[in-house]
């Protein structure tokens, strides 16, 4: 007698949601969220929670406040993306900050850490934990500007020195520097990716983004939100940060290039501080990108558009288990509006 193989749920490819949201009439959520330490943090119109899996096996859920005061820049095309982008990140760092904390509750090591007396050093950032969480975030966007902004101008203006003058100060090698100063920028940044997805413990939180993708996904559907119904979802999803890291990074050699035709050729100071300079509109403008992008999947060029982005989320997402799940749908839960309408994209 042959024995029967336990059938496992069919995933949907990335296409495949895609297509079903082409389809039929089917909900766009501005819900969004991000992977925690054992848990995810979900983002909601008046809500933002959080929910972790705690040492115990239970699963903590817990809200952030948030400021309700909502100022005219906030509403403004190109300056309302910087300042949600800043406003998340910091957030997001607070909230990665917390969920460290609860993954340890409950388990046996507790007893024996309770017991030692925690250093100054402890005492103060737990005084001033909002100080900490901010210059974090300010700490992560100096890294990430240094690493994906000024490095690869670096690398290019030490090649541009055995270029002779002549050539330098022409429109044509301008534009050529600058096409591959971006290209060694999503070098960089697909490098970076590859070798953090290899890492045990990022790959943990890789799984947490791929349910967080998942569960989102099950909810537009207007599925029940169970763990098998999530898990039949593909964990790429097109409005995901990973895409909007894309955009950035695409729109900043657009925007290098045509500064550079008109400033001409500049020494290496001159030429970083545009680069900083420049960052708060490239970020606006991608923003307006992905927002125009996420309303309009219908079109194939919008499509198209959508599809490094889910490429590179084969490096910062991971299949998840029904566990991991069940914590992403906690989180979820409990920033539902009441009004369905009220989280429409």
């Amino acid at each position: 007698m042959s024995k029967k193989k336990d059938k496992k749920p069919a995933v949907r490819s990335s296409e495949d949601q895609i297509s079903c949201e082409i389809g039929k009439p089917i909900k766009k959520t501005t819900i969004g969220g991000q992977a925690l330490i054992e848990g995810v943090m979900m983002v909601g119109p008046s809500r933002t929670c959080i929910a972790v899996r705690k040492g115990d096996g239970t699963i903590h859920v817990e809200e952030i406040k948030q400021s309700e005061k909502v100022t005219l820049f906030d509403k403004v095309p190109f300056i309302r993306g910087c300042l949600r982008f800043y406003k998340m990140l910091v957030t997001g760092t607070g909230a990665l900050m917390r969920s460290a904390d609860i993954s340890e509750e409950g388990k046996p090591e507790d007893e024996k850490e309770e017991e030692k007396k925690p250093s100054k050093l402890d005492e103060f950032l737990n005084r001033n934990r909002n100080l900490v969480v901010t210059l974090s975030a300010i700490l992560g966007i100096l890294l990430s500007v240094g690493l994906f902004i000024l490095l690869p101008r670096l690398i290019v203006h030490i090649f541009s020195m055995f270029i002779p003058e002549n050539l330098l100060q022409t429109v044509w090698m301008s534009v050529v520097l600058n096409i591959v100063e971006g290209i060694l920028r999503l070098m960089i940044f697909l490098i970076y990716l590859i070798n953090a997805s290899r890492l045990k413990d990022v790959k943990r939180v890789w799984q947490y983004h791929g349910a967080e993708h998942k569960t989102i996904a099950c909810y537009e559907a207007g599925e029940d939100l169970t763990a098998e119904n999530v898990l039949k979802f593909s964990r790429f999803h097109p409005r995901c940060g990973t895409a909007f890291m894309f955009i950035v990074l695409s729109i900043s050699i657009l925007i290098y290039t045509v500064i550079s035709v008109f400033t001409g050729a500049q020494p290496l100071w001159v030429n970083l501080l545009i680069r900083v300079v420049v960052i708060p509109l490239i970020c606006g403008i991608s923003y307006e990108i992905l927002r125009f992008v996420g309303r309009h999947d219908k079109n194939g060029f919008c499509r198209l558009l959508c599809k490094p982005g889910l490429w590179l989320q084969k490096f910062t997402t991971a299949e998840p288990d029904a566990k991991i799940v069940e914590v992403a749908i906690a989180s979820l839960q409990a920033v539902i509006p009441e009004n369905k309408e009220d989280d429409v994209w």
